[in-house]
């Protein structure tokens, strides 16, 4: 009789130990990653974040713009039509178009930090090679490899956007233009001093330089803890987590993460899920247009000022009679002069003249709206290149194009890094990136080749293109401000 009584006594012993290691199980807190990104806020980690993955956009912007600035002096050396000028354009974003779908597809499944990486060595590495081409042939295949290169810089700002409280993407987002810009700013810069001095080739290598110390940045920079949740990486995701509250002088959330795990990553069906179909179409079609109208800005500024296609200038040479072999010659040649380089200069200062009304524009009226209004404005702006003005109403012009089209870029980037869930966030933005240069390899053969034939012809393509942009811009489906990104589909 005591036995069994002992028995029970101790199966009830047994029974509440085991009831008390449960209890804390059904009390235990939880947080997702999004809960700890809101919880962790804005600090020091943001900040060294926003500037060595903004500072992509300075390699990119110089990679891109060499093109522009380089263009006249290979013209010379080679002996070039006007379409083997634009060829070399088309081939570098044919080069991107290809490979930002491959990295978007990579950079889901093995993660963003390690695709970026791969991306500037790539860029770097073909880039100093281009110095060295020993004719156009060779030019023309190196800068398409660096293309390939460049298509990968995408992944940094992503990696930016997953990090980011909700509150804070709209504002620190377009502020990466100022890194763009300042790109822009130093190619051309360091083009007016080498160009006439030492030569294209040793511009290239010189313009080389800010990749390669860009990748020994890298290493402060983790991997994105959403990427490595999507993944079940929830050890790796935490110990991000913890290291970011720990710069910021911040605090984690209470209780354990807990995210579901997604076997389905970065497949491109996804993008044409009923879901996403109707939003992924519209993006691919602005995409293209705004790369069209933005590269056309680019390579038409540089061939009016090329040759000399300003309204009053023309109608000065005509006066003169000017009808010389070189003017009728198709590899027509003629360097920039100080002159052109500063006009260069200014209306690229124009593409951080509306960042205030952008942000503004953004994070009031909306992803949608502000967008819609700006594509408008650049279509507009486009027909008034063709009112006969003198240089400094070319720069006008130039400096408010340059400003819109900048503007639209930022929004279109950050409207696609929000919409779509982090399973297939590189993959929509490696896409998008790839759709779009469609339009950036067309631009060159309307700016530098059709431009040349009929001016107003060209200028109505452009900014027809512009008006359809607006209109799918205005009729999206999802409004992405104020939204949190997406963890599943």
């Amino acid at each position: 009789m005591a036995t069994q009584q002992k028995e029970v006594s101790n199966a009830i012993g047994l029974e509440e130990i085991g009831t008390e290691r449960q209890e804390p199980k059904k009390e235990q807190k939880t947080f997702t990653v999004e809960e700890a990104v809101e919880t962790i806020g804005f600090g020091r980690f943001h900040i060294a974040l926003f500037l060595i993955m903004g500072s992509t956009g300075v390699v990119e912007a110089m990679e891109i713009m060499l093109i522009a600035v380089v263009s006249p002096l290979i013209r010379c050396e080679w002996q070039l039509n006007d379409w083997q000028v634009a060829l070399v354009t088309t081939m570098v974003f044919f080069g991107y178009m290809i490979f930002s779908i491959l990295f978007g597809l990579l950079a889901d499944r093995y993660g963003r930090w390690k695709i970026l990486l791969i991306s500037f060595l790539w860029g770097a590495y073909f880039s100093l090679l281009t110095s060295f081409s020993p004719s156009y042939i060779w030019f023309v295949f190196l800068r398409a490899m660096v293309g390939c290169g460049v298509s990968g810089h995408a992944q940094g700002l992503i990696i930016k956007t997953e990090f980011l409280p909700t509150k804070y993407r709209g504002y620190m987002l377009p502020l990466s233009q100022v890194f763009w810009l300042a790109g822009s700013l130093l190619i051309i810069g360091l083009a007016s001093v080498i160009n006439p001095t030492i030569g294209w080739r040793w511009l290239i290598r010189i313009a080389s330089i800010p990749g390669i110390i860009l990748i020994l940045a890298f290493k402060f920079i983790p991997e994105s803890a959403r990427y490595n949740v999507s993944t079940g990486n929830n050890k790796a995701a935490v110990a991000t987590l913890e290291r970011i509250a720990k710069m910021n002088r911040s605090v984690m959330p209470e209780g354990i993460l807990v995210e579901p795990v997604n076997e389905r990553r970065g497949r491109f069906s996804d993008l044409l899920d009923s879901k996403y179909l109707r939003t992924t179409l519209q993006i691919w079609i602005i995409w293209l247009g705004i790369s069209f109208a933005y590269y056309g800005v680019i390579l038409a500024s540089a061939e009016l000022l090329e040759r000399d296609m300003v309204c009053s200038l023309q109608t000065a040479v005509k006066e003169l009679g000017d009808d010389s072999e070189e003017s009728r010659s198709p590899c027509h040649c003629r360097l920039f002069a100080p002159s052109d380089y500063r006009i260069m200069i200014i209306s690229t200062i124009g593409e951080i003249a509306l960042n205030p009304l952008n942000i503004l524009g953004i994070n009031f009226l909306g992803r949608r709206l502000s967008l819609s209004i700006t594509m408008g404005c650049t279509a507009l702006f486009f027909l008034f290149l063709n009112i006969c003005t003198t240089s400094t109403g070319l720069i006008g012009f130039l400096f408010m194009l340059r400003a819109l089209v900048a503007a639209n870029f930022n929004t279109i980037y950050i409207y696609t890094a929000e919409v779509y869930p982090t399973t297939i966030r590189a993959l929509g933005m490696g896409t998008s990136g790839s759709l779009c240069r469609i339009g950036a390899m067309v631009a060159p053969f309307i700016a530098q080749v059709l431009m040349s034939a009929s001016f107003l012809g060209a200028l109505c393509l452009f900014s027809g293109m512009c008006v359809v942009c607006a209109i799918s811009a205005f009729t999206l489906p999802i409004e992405t401000k104020g939204r949190a990104l997406q963890q599943m589909k």
